[in-house]
């Protein structure tokens, strides 16, 4: 990504700030509506499921971030259509509850409007997550 076009130049904003762990500056890239959705288990993992405002998204930010260390993340491709973009990688993360690692493959979907994050989709192995989340690590 050369940062070309707006979109291009949000989603590298917005990867170095989710890297940062920069709260203030990543939940300014979201609109003050969202249409956010990372579907699995809320009860296990409750910085999944369904957000619909700026401030919405930052506590999902600040849950999961209380609960996990990113340990590995690697984008492997970026397809944008203008005010859309759907954006595939793989990430390692570690449960702090548990110290279970999570491995999965995800797959984002984004859309901006007026330069500002409006939808936000995330597909992961949210079965995985919560499977990591419920067993404690075995003992060999």
């Amino acid at each position: 990504m050369t940062g070309d076009s707006p979109m291009q130049s949000l989603i590298q904003r917005f990867f170095q700030l989710l890297a940062q762990r920069d709260l203030n500056n990543l939940s300014e890239l979201f609109a003050d509506e969202v249409d956010w959705h990372i579907p699995g288990n809320e009860a296990v993992a409750p910085w999944l499921g369904r957000r619909k405002s700026r401030q919405e998204v930052r506590d999902c930010y600040q849950l999961l971030w209380q609960n996990t260390e990113p340990l590995s993340a690697t984008v492997d491709k970026v397809f944008i259509d203008q005010e859309d973009a759907v954006i595939s990688g793989e990430f390692s993360t570690k449960m702090l509850q548990t110290g279970q690692i999570v491995n999965s493959l995800f797959f984002i979907q984004i859309g901006i409007k007026d330069n500002l994050i409006v939808t936000y989709k995330l597909l992961e192995d949210s079965y995985a997550v919560s499977v990591a989340l419920t067993e404690s690590p075995k003992n060999d």
